[in-house]
């Protein structure tokens, strides 16, 4: 029998590095061009993670305005005969506003359950930025200055070991 315990350690660990995203908190130039970035999961794992851990008809989301605007996210999970849910809201989003407003809302409320808290735990990341951009793509990501109206290009880093799965750990593949 699954139990309390078993949902929440399976809620709570960590994500393959491919559905970790990251997005530029603050950037600046001082000598080099430099952005720190933080690390979040994807919207699309988290539901994927709350299918496989709990079943697909024992979890859901609702969703509320929040003050100013934003969106209020309720996630619930169904333990026994009885819903529990925690709640977390987010802004809407500079871009696709209401869709970005309620996958953030659903994130941070993923996060009361466990899933990807741990993230919170990396230290501060700090990436270089370059004005060159990279011929090829791949692995790269943008971000327009708006001050300088400048486009700069910055590689996600590597996540240490600890913030990963065993599987990828022990494999190497990170």
């Amino acid at each position: 029998m699954t139990t309390v315990k078993d949902i929440q350690a399976k809620l709570a660990e960590p994500f393959a590095a491919e559905d970790i995203e990251w997005r530029v908190q603050r950037a600046g130039v001082s000598g080099q061009a430099w952005a720190m970035v933080l690390a979040y999961v994807t919207n699309r794992a988290i539901m994927h993670r709350l299918d496989e851990t709990v079943g697909m008809d024992r979890w859901r989301n609702e969703y509320t305005t929040a003050p100013d605007g934003g969106v209020m996210c309720g996630l619930s999970i169904k333990f026994s005969d009885e819903w529990v849910t925690k709640y977390d809201g987010a802004e809407n989003t500079q871009v696709e506003a209401v869709k970005g407003g309620l996958s953030n809302a659903m994130k941070r409320a993923a996060v009361q359950w466990g899933v990807g808290r741990y993230l919170y735990n990396l230290e501060a990341t700090f990436v270089p930025l370059t004005k060159e951009k990279p011929i090829h793509m791949a692995g790269w990501h943008v971000h327009y200055d708006t001050q300088s109206k400048t486009r700069y290009y910055w590689q996600a880093p590597k996540l240490p070991k600890w913030a990963l799965p065993e599987s990828e750990v022990k494999d190497g593949s990170n």
